[in-house]
């Protein structure tokens, strides 16, 4: 009580007490309910110390650990905010956007040795410009989340969309597993409405906040990952690490005799309308004038048991042989660049995962992928 009867001396009463409790909690409820009704997030996801303060990342937020100086989170504003993209176009520049799963993005690789990395040091001329290569991959497998993706970076004006996709990120049951995805129901429940996907806008795994999910205090986990966003953008600037590459398991060569994917078998087998195709339809007329390239990524090929009948732990060979019969059917139909690149690395350059290159594996991949944008912009129609 002695504690605070000085403040009596002054003048001051519980009354008053009172009233400036009283007002601190109705301000705060007001505060909350501004904030649920204006969704004030995207705003402040575009606010950023990126690309003035400190050099724009190479890649998205994804990584955390405690040696990284990243995190993932799920506001797509903050994300495009904090990456180099969202740089003013240079005049010289043909910008190319890299969309697709943890392959692009880089799991186990620096910044330059992705595939957008390699690209970028390979100076490659289109015309009489530069191409700049802007790695927009994600991990998780889901070519809706590349979707989503996508049409956010359709805004810093590219001049050619290169899409790497594998049956792995096809499956309709796959395609809201991704937790950016999940978070962000408004913006795919967009798209499946507007290209008619063959997804459900109700299905359970959206995360879709009630009013006290909207307010400050619901919304206070996204509110601190922007700041630690803008936080990390000080080592990030001074270190350039945004992932720690330590030891792996490394992908296996000895496979299972269960030839079944993702419920099929091969008597059964699958068709176009079994996977998400329609999903890359709707990335090339959401692309409209803007060129795009499919590309088949590379995978690695096993040796060791049940190679005979399996390409590797994901895929038997009746059903990744299906899926790229249907790609090259389907592309030959819609009239869409596309190339099958599935074998053209060797296995050893593979590490953790079906998809995933070592440095070497990724530059081998840059050269390819690079003649053939090469290639197809500057012989394509006018």
């Amino acid at each position: 009580m002695s504690d605070w009867k000085w403040l009596i001396g002054y003048g001051y009463s519980w009354r008053f007490f009172v009233r400036v409790v009283s007002k601190a909690f109705a301000l705060f409820a007001i505060a909350n309910l501004i904030f649920a009704i204006s969704d004030p997030l995207p705003f402040i996801g575009r606010i950023s110390i990126y690309n003035w303060l400190v050099p724009g990342r190479d890649r998205l937020p994804y990584w955390e650990s405690n040696e990284s100086y990243n995190l993932g989170l799920n506001s797509i504003e903050a994300m495009f905010s904090s990456h180099k993209i969202s740089q003013p176009k240079k005049a010289d520049e043909y910008r190319v956007i890299v969309v697709g799963d943890s392959s692009v993005w880089g799991i186990l690789l620096k910044n330059s040795d992705t595939l957008t990395g390699n690209l970028n040091k390979a100076k490659i001329k289109i015309g009489n410009k530069t191409l700049a290569a802007y790695n927009i991959g994600h991990p998780v497998m889901s070519i809706t989340k590349d979707l989503m993706l996508m049409e956010y970076a359709l805004n810093y004006q590219p001049d050619l969309v290169v899409w790497l996709v594998t049956l792995e990120a096809m499956p309709y049951s796959k395609q809201l597993d991704a937790p950016l995805a999940q978070n962000n129901a408004v913006r795919v429940r967009s798209l499946i409405r507007r290209f008619d996907l063959k997804l459900d806008v109700n299905d359970t795994r959206f995360v879709v906040p009630d009013f006290w999910g909207r307010t400050i205090i619901g919304q206070r986990r996204p509110l601190a990952d922007w700041w630690r966003l803008q936080l990390y953008g000080i080592d990030w600037a001074a270190t350039g690490i945004d992932q720690v590459n330590g030891s792996y398991t490394p992908r296996s060569n000895d496979l299972e005799a269960d030839v079944t994917w993702q419920g099929f078998n091969e008597k059964q087998g699958f068709q176009a309308g079994d996977i998400a195709i329609d999903v890359l339809s709707a990335g090339h007329k959401l692309a409209g004038q803007i060129p795009m390239l499919v590309i088949n990524e590379p995978i690695f090929v096993a040796d060791g048991r049940n190679s005979n009948i399996r390409y590797n732990f994901w895929y038997p060979k009746w059903a990744y042989d299906d899926y790229r019969e249907l790609m090259v059917q389907t592309s030959e139909h819609e009239n869409w660049k596309y190339v099958d690149l599935w074998d053209s690395i060797a296995p050893q350059n593979f590490t953790d995962s079906p998809v995933h290159l070592n440095a070497s594996g990724s530059q081998q991949l840059s050269v390819l992928a690079g003649q053939i944008i090469h290639d197809y912009v500057n012989n394509k129609p006018s």
